[in-house]
C-alpha cells in the first residue's frame, strides 16, 4: 500500500489544483470550437490539446514538464521561445501568398497601415495598466491579429507572458468571423457595403518577382529587428514567384509550414501551466487583445470611409477590415459580408490587398519595438 501511496503522489491525487483543472476545460473547449463549429482547428486543436498536456497534474522531477530544463517538450519548446516557429511559419505564408491585389492597387496598403492603430493603442493601453514597457510592446502585437508575430516579440521581450499573449492573439483570429462583422455593420451604411470596386488590372511577372527583393530592403531598412520574419515572408514569396523553385516554394507552404504548424500550438498550449497562466496578469491581456482587434478592425474601415472623401474610385469599406492582418480569414469575412449584400458583389482579391500589407505592418512593427526596447 505504501508503494500504491507513493505512485499516486506523483500524480493527480499529489498535485491536484482547482486551476489546472479549469486549464484542462478551457483546452477541451478550444477543442470543440476547432472541431465542431469549425474555428480556425489548424490552430485551435493543437493549442487545446497542449493545454491538456501542460496541465496535467504531476510532480517536479520528472523531467517531462515543458518548463523542466532538457525534457522533450522544453527542447521543442525553444522553437517558440527562440523564434525558430514564427520565423519558418512567414516562410511558408511568403510561398503561398499572392501579392498582386496589393501591386495592382497601391493605395490599399494604406488600410493595412491603419489597421496597425491598434498595435500602438493597446501599447498606450498596457502603460495605462501598469504593464513595463518591454511587456506593454508584447501585449500591444496583439492587436495586429498575427499570431507568430505575437508570438516572436513576446518571446524577445516578455517570455513570461507567452503563452497568455500567444493564447490571446490566436483566440481572436479564430474568433475573427465572430467578431468583424458586427464592427463592419455599424460603421458602414448599406449602400457604402454595396459598393462594387473595379477588377485590379494584371501585374507583370517582373513586378511580382522584383517585388519581394525591393520590399525586404525597404523593410529592413526601417526595421531591422523584423529581419528574420521580414526576411522568411519575401524569400518564401520570391520561392514561389520566381518560377524556377516550385519545389522548394511547395515544400515550404504544404509539409514545413503544417509541422512548425503542429510544433508551434502543441507547444503553446502546453506552456499555459495554471500555475503560471491564470493570473491577473493574463485576464488584462484577455481584454486588452479583444479590445485591440476591435480598434483595429474599426480603423480600417473608418480609414477607408475617410479615404473615399478624397476619392473619386470609391473603396468598399468592408475590405478595411482585413488589414488586421489574419491571413486569409479577415479576407473571407469581407468577401462573407459583402456578399449578403450582393451576392454578386467579389471582394475577397481587394481584401486580401490590405490583408497581406496588415502582415507586413504587423511585422514591422514587431520591429520597431524590438529595436527600441530589446536594449
Amino acid at each position: 500500500m505504501d508503494v500504491f501511496w507513493d505512485f499516486l503522489q506523483v500524480g493527480i491525487v499529489g498535485n491536484f489544483s482547482w486551476g489546472n483543472m479549469a486549464m484542462l476545460a478551457i483546452g477541451c473547449t478550444f477543442i470543440y470550437l476547432g472541431i465542431a463549429r469549425d474555428y480556425e482547428p489548424l490552430l485551435l486543436v493543437p493549442i487545446g490539446f497542449g493545454m491538456l498536456v501542460g496541465n496535467i497534474p504531476l510532480s517536479p522531477g520528472l523531467n517531462v514538464g515543458i518548463y523542466e530544463d532538457g525534457s522533450v517538450l522544453n527542447i521543442l519548446y525553444a522553437g517558440v521561445t527562440q523564434g525558430w516557429y514564427p520565423s519558418l511559419i512567414f516562410l511558408g505564408i511568403g510561398a503561398m501568398t499572392d501579392f498582386s491585389a496589393m501591386l495592382a492597387n497601391p493605395r490599399l496598403i494604406l488600410l493595412g497601415a491603419a489597421a496597425q492603430a491598434g498595435i500602438f493603442l493597446t501599447f498606450a493601453g498596457s502603460l495605462l495598466l501598469g504593464f513595463p514597457e518591454k511587456d506593454a510592446a508584447a501585449i500591444g502585437i496583439i492587436g495586429g491579429a498575427d499570431g507568430p508575430t505575437a508570438i516572436f516579440l513576446s518571446g524577445q521581450l516578455a517570455p513570461h507572458l507567452l503563452g497568455a499573449i500567444a493564447v490571446a492573439a490566436y483566440s481572436y483570429m479564430a474568433l475573427v468571423p465572430v467578431i468583424q462583422p458586427p464592427i463592419i455593420k455599424l460603421l458602414t451604411t448599406r449602400q457604402e457595403r454595396l459598393i462594387r470596386m473595379k477588377p485590379s488590372p494584371p501585374v507583370s511577372k517582373r513586378l511580382r518577382i522584383l517585388f519581394p527583393v525591393i520590399a525586404f530592403l525597404l523593410c529592413a531598412a526601417i526595421a531591422p529587428g523584423a529581419i528574420s520574419l521580414l526576411g522568411f515572408l519575401f524569400f518564401g514569396n520570391l520561392l514561389k514567384e520566381s518560377g524556377v523553385t516550385e519545389r522548394l516554394a511547395k515544400t515550404a507552404r504544404d509539409p514545413l509550414i503544417d509541422i512548425v504548424t503542429i510544433l508551434l500550438g502543441l507547444c503553446v498550449g502546453a506552456s499555459t501551466d495554471a500555475s503560471r497562466f491564470l493570473t491577473p496578469a493574463s485576464v488584462k491581456i484577455a481584454l486588452l487583445g479583444a479590445a485591440s482587434f476591435c480598434v483595429a478592425t474599426a480603423a480600417g474601415v473608418l480609414f477607408a470611409k475617410a479615404m473615399n472623401l478624397f476619392s473619386k474610385e470609391k473603396i468598399n469599406p468592408i475590405i478595411g477590415a482585413a488589414g488586421v492582418s489574419a491571413v486569409p480569414d479577415s479576407a473571407r469575412v469581407c468577401q462573407m459580408v459583402g456578399a449578403r449584400e450582393d451576392p454578386q458583389n467579389f471582394l475577397i482579391m481587394h481584401a486580401m490587398a490590405p490583408n497581406v500589407a496588415g502582415v507586413i505592418g504587423s511585422a514591422v512593427a514587431a520591429g520597431v519595438f524590438l529595436s527600441r526596447f530589446v536594449f
